[in-house]
């Protein structure tokens, strides 16, 4: 997947769903790694900005996305599959 900018949290849920389908996971078998329900997972792909940062850190690992922060307007570093947040 290529590198995203979020800048709003409206724009977490279509992302944590397609990274967790990129992931071949389920919402039960990525709530089951997590340690929470199905219906938790849900609820989160759904509100995103909701989520706790150690919760939404722990998600993003089990998916295998990388949280990388950087000032506005600098270009990426030249890493061709982390995701820009």
């Amino acid at each position: 997947m290529p590198d995203f900018t979020v800048r709003t949290a409206e724009q977490l849920p279509a992302l944590l769903k397609g990274f967790r389908k990129q992931a071949g996971l389920t919402q039960a078998a990525a709530a089951l790694r997590l340690g929470i329900t199905q219906q938790t997972l849900s609820a989160m792909e759904r509100n995103a900005g909701k989520v706790g940062v150690d919760r939404l850190l722990h998600l993003l690992s089990i998916l295998g996305v990388e949280l990388v922060l950087r000032q506005a307007g600098e270009s990426p570093a030249p890493s061709a599959s982390s995701a820009i947040w």
